[in-house]
């Protein structure tokens, strides 16, 4: 490094992606323990635009960002190193789940810049067949589906697994992934476009979120993982067969539901809730990444100067899997 500078996007100011800027900010320096780590991509996901819209104006400007990935330049690692960032902080293992979840970027500093320091223990290794803007498209999205299929959904080959509003990251992830291991993937979408995408991506059943989704399936599903909330409950709950499972982890069209407890207790249904995941589920990630070739979906790259114009496109909601900005 010849300076003290870097560039990064940035939020100050005016709430929402009218508040967001490139600018230069210091390079970090990594204390005791942690890593210094020079940015080649960074993943966008919601979580960006929720933060954008809910801070303060008047607090100090902060650097975006999740998702990255890049290489040890400094710190308690081997410098050189390819790594991929975790950014789920201070949750080592599945079952200690934190009271509220500690995620890169906001309060801390986050990944959308050429440096970021973060805990040793959060990088690791880079799948060797993904490219940059792939493997900075994983961390965020890629985690909170694993979790929710394996950890909480306890999905297992051969079975079938729903997957309402595909298009979205975790749900892109999650097709990916339940396909590598040999359950059957059935997807909703209300775009024709998206649906035929899914299809060429491995889903078994590709419906229209308008129609009846009980006669398409064909059958009842063992297990559905959903984040789009109180639009689409009370169908999910109907197309799964009793004893099957299903897992919440986003409210997109509203949090509120109504619900009659008998429709869970004389089904047996499971009702689970999940949300990002542990340092030891993104190694396991990771490793399926690796060992089954998944390929991350990404829709677009933007350099880092058209940062601002990335965060606003995610906003639109009309993309199919990953925005990523490229660094270096």
């Amino acid at each position: 490094m010849t300076t003290n500078l870097m560039r990064a996007v940035v939020h100050e100011g005016a709430a929402g992606v009218g508040g967001v800027r490139v600018a230069e900010v210091p390079v970090p320096r990594p204390g005791p323990g942690e890593v210094l780590v020079r940015l080649k991509a960074a993943g966008l996901n919601h979580r960006d635009l929720f933060i954008v819209d809910s801070r303060d104006p008047a607090a100090p400007a902060t650097v975006l960002g999740s998702d990255g990935a890049g290489v040890v330049v400094a710190g308690a690692a081997e410098v050189g190193a390819e790594v991929v960032i975790n950014p789920s902080l201070d949750w080592a293992e599945p079952d200690a789940v934190p009271e509220v979840p500690a995620i890169l970027g906001v309060p801390t500093n986050g990944t959308l810049a050429e440096y970021v320091v973060v805990p040793a223990g959060n990088v690791v290794p880079k799948p060797e067949h993904l490219s940059w803007t792939e493997a900075a498209a994983l961390p965020l999205a890629a985690l909170t589906a694993y979790r929710a299929l394996f950890t909480r959904g306890g999905l297992v080959a051969g079975e079938h697994v729903l997957l309402p509003g595909i298009g979205s990251g975790v749900a892109t992830f999650a097709l990916s992934m339940a396909k590598a291991v040999g359950a059957t993937v059935s997807v909703t979408s209300r775009s024709a476009e998206k649906l035929a995408r899914a299809r060429e991506l491995g889903a078994d059943r590709a419906i229209s979120s308008s129609g009846d989704w009980a006669a398409e399936l064909g059958a009842p599903v063992d297990l559905v993982v959903d984040s789009i909330g109180s639009a689409t409950f009370d169908a999910c709950l109907s197309v799964l067969r009793s004893g099957g499972r299903m897992v919440t982890l986003g409210a997109t069209t509203g949090p509120d539901v109504e619900l009659s407890l008998r429709n869970l207790f004389f089904r047996q249904i499971s009702l689970l809730g999940t949300s990002m995941g542990s340092a030891r589920e993104f190694s396991r990630m990771v490793e399926l990444v690796a060992e089954h070739r998944v390929q991350p979906v990404v829709h677009h790259v933007y350099d880092l100067a058209d940062g601002p114009r990335a965060l606003a496109e995610l906003a639109s909601g009309d993309q199919f899997g990953k925005l990523v900005v490229t660094v270096g």
